[in-house]
């Protein structure tokens, strides 16, 4: 995971500083306008539950304090997957922003091709200046638990955190927002399960073992115990994600080798479409496959009908409720927040967005809604 470092000064050179700027729109009697939607066109992807509580809690926001915030969004990066996020966030930032209540940038490199360690010194130096420069409120996707301590200080200092994407339940975080990744494991192991034949056999998971990263851990874990209590056997492969030839050899070994015989894959990442590869590699073209995320290579072989079934993060609505939750927080209270949000929430702070279980056949209707709500991947 290497950069150049002209590469790398680049990506810190051209961030993205966008969203609500200025004090907005006030009425006569100088207070905060209502805050008004954007609405999204009609289609049956849209998370109506979701959409619901975020109906619910900009009404509340709406009937509370109206004193403009300073709100810092600190992205791990503003490409690929994560690009969705900031297009969420920075429409919930210019909602704000326009009936008065929210000031702020949304910021990020375009890439996260770096060392890890250079990655999370570089986004703790962005929190640590976010304090410094008068935020009230920080969103962020971290790097890791390397990115604790700095929030926490600012949490201390009574600056409400909300995480997106990647838990820190070592923080004191408030309140998380994406996938809780056993369960979205479980959901994309029981799509699988649908479409493999009767046992034995063995199921190859493209996933992850390396308790370095908890929650690809969590997902794998998540798919496997649902084949292992079906009763088939489980192979773990281990993604090696910046080395696609060797990651597809290193599977099709593994197709080839497996005893009982695999009869389906599931791969637990944006990199899931290698199953493809691994199984034509393997000359075994018609094992059923599952997958995760939506890169284009997922899109192109749903299309041929290779891959069965995707499952969707809703990276779209991670950042647009990012920065309604920390206002809020401040607002009316993280017990009023935690109210609205109850029907998601888990464990008392993990706001459980779910994915989207997108079929084959519908993979360009899918296409056709991230385009129209502007979270293209």
């Amino acid at each position: 995971m290497k950069m150049t470092g002209r590469t790398w000064a680049a990506a810190i050179g051209l961030m993205l500083m966008t969203a609500a700027c200025g004090e907005g729109d006030t009425d006569t009697a100088g207070t905060a306008t209502p805050i008004k939607r954007q609405p999204l066109p009609p289609n049956e992807f849209i998370p109506m539950k979701i959409e619901a509580i975020i109906d619910e809690l900009v009404a509340e926001i709406n009937k509370g304090s109206t004193e403009p915030m300073q709100i810092a969004v600190l992205l791990k990066s503003l490409d690929g997957f994560f690009a969705p996020i900031a297009t969420g966030a920075n429409r919930a930032m210019g909602e704000l922003g326009v009936s008065g209540r929210a000031t702020g940038n949304v910021l990020g490199p375009f890439s996260t091709e770096t060392e890890l360690e250079e990655l999370t010194k570089f986004q703790t130096q962005h929190i640590e200046q976010s304090v410094a420069d008068g935020a009230e409120g920080i969103v962020i996707t971290p790097v890791g638990e390397g990115n604790a301590a700095a929030l926490d200080e600012a949490i201390a200092k009574g600056i409400p955190v909300v995480t997106l994407d990647a838990d820190l339940v070592s923080s004191k975080r408030q309140i998380y927002v994406g996938v809780l990744n056993e369960y979205a494991g479980a959901l994309a192991g029981n799509t699988l399960l649908k479409m493999l034949p009767e046992g034995p056999g063995t199921v190859l998971i493209h996933g992850w073992a390396d308790p370095i990263w908890v929650d690809g851990v969590n997902r794998t874990q998540g798919a496997r115990e649902v084949f292992e209590a079906a009763g088939y056997h489980v192979l773990v492969h281990q993604s090696i994600y910046h080395d696609q030839a060797m990651d597809v050899e290193l599977m099709r070994g593994e197709i080839e080798d497996a005893d009982p015989p695999v009869v389906g894959l599931i791969g637990m990442f944006i990199d899931s479409y290698r199953c493809v590869l691994a199984a034509d590699a393997a000359d075994a073209p018609d094992l059923p496959i599952v997958t995760f995320d939506f890169a284009p290579e997922t899109a192109g072989f749903m299309r041929q009908g290779r891959i069965k079934a995707t499952h969707v993060q809703r990276q779209y609505y991670e950042g647009y409720l990012g920065p309604y939750i920390v206002y809020g927080i401040k607002s009316i209270g993280l017990d009023a927040i935690k109210e609205i949000l109850a029907p998601q929430l888990v464990e008392g702070s993990q706001f459980d967005l779910g994915v989207d279980v997108v079929p084959w056949e519908k993979v360009d209707a899918y296409n056709q809604f991230l385009d129209e709500v502007g979270a293209e991947q």
